[in-house]
């Protein structure tokens, strides 16, 4: 089955090379990387690590969560959908350029958030000791090490590693200190990527499917994008844990292992761009334009 292509991220990429001479093979196109990819440069996505959210007007975004850098904002995002915390509740932000934001339900309205906290200290970055990462040779803006851990995209110094602000990517809204947020207000980017973000706040995770319908929401007019009283905002139907759903009706969602050699290939596919419309190859690469490939995992 044909991989969907979602959010950015990256990997180790070679040098850009010249097209095939006379008589030589055709480089790979992304696709043909992706579907080629042995079962093994797959893993499945566990279901209590994906957040299922139905909006009223028919769409479902499913996200990933990311356990490795954000574990107790992760623990905190599921207390808060097992107690059904965000259920009936409007978008709060929609922002040209920046993000979609959803804060749960309006100030004095009854909610439960079970056995969710209600502030956390910062998860801002983690230990590099121990994690894996698929790095990027291309230089960065913001960081020293780029790539690729556990799936998503990464940024490093060599002591700390931590997660990007790229399209796609989901974030823990705070206030002014760094102990202020709980994963109760949380953010999707849907904007060019933030990157001054970084380590300004924590992120969890990552849209998996159904960016379509928060890039689309109609803009806030209020300061920030932020709805204005009164004024008509999109709702939220429900949040729930994949595990919660009844096992027939999960989907079997699997990402290409990002320390795979497959998905080296297909940074490098997109690193040195060799389609026949190109003019310039380019031979570079940032963090946040190489996909992550996503499939349904096959049957059989």
């Amino acid at each position: 089955m044909r991989a969907a292509l979602l959010a950015g991220l990256w990997v180790l990429a070679a040098c850009a090379s010249a097209p095939p001479a006379e008589g030589q093979t055709a480089p790979r196109s992304m696709d043909e990387i992706i579907n080629a990819a042995p079962a093994s440069d797959w893993r499945d996505i566990a279901p209590e690590n994906m957040l299922f959210m139905r909006l009223a007007n028919g769409g479902t975004v499913i996200i990933e969560l990311a356990p490795s850098f954000a574990p107790n904002h992760v623990a905190n995002v599921q207390a808060l959908a097992r107690a059904h915390f965000w259920d009936g509740t409007p978008i709060a932000r929609s922002q040209e350029n920046y993000v979609v934001q959803w804060n749960g339900p309006d100030e004095g309205q009854p909610a439960s958030r079970g056995a969710a906290q209600e502030r956390l200290e910062a998860e801002f970055a983690r230990p590099a000791a121990g994690l894996s990462i698929t790095r990027l040779q291309d230089p960065d803006s913001y960081a020293p090490v780029t790539g690729f851990a556990d799936g998503f995209p990464v940024a490093g110094n060599g002591e700390r590693a931590w997660l990007a602000h790229c399209y796609g990517m989901v974030g823990a809204g705070r206030g002014d200190t760094t102990d202020s947020g709980s994963g109760a207000e949380l953010y999707v980017v849907i904007g060019h990527a933030p990157r001054h973000l970084d380590r300004n706040v924590t992120l969890l995770g990552r849209v998996l499917q159904g960016m379509e319908h928060l890039s689309v929401m109609p803009r806030g007019t209020g300061p920030l994008g932020f709805y204005e009283e009164g004024a008509a905002r999109p709702m939220i139907s429900r949040i729930e844990l994949g595990s919660e759903l009844p096992t027939a009706e999960r989907p079997r969602l699997q990402a290409l292992r990002t320390e795979s050699e497959s998905f080296r290939d297909v940074v490098e596919s997109r690193r040195t761009r060799r389609e026949e419309w190109f003019v310039e190859p380019t031979g570079r690469i940032n963090v946040c334009n190489a996909p992550l490939p996503i499939r349904v995992a096959p049957q059989g």
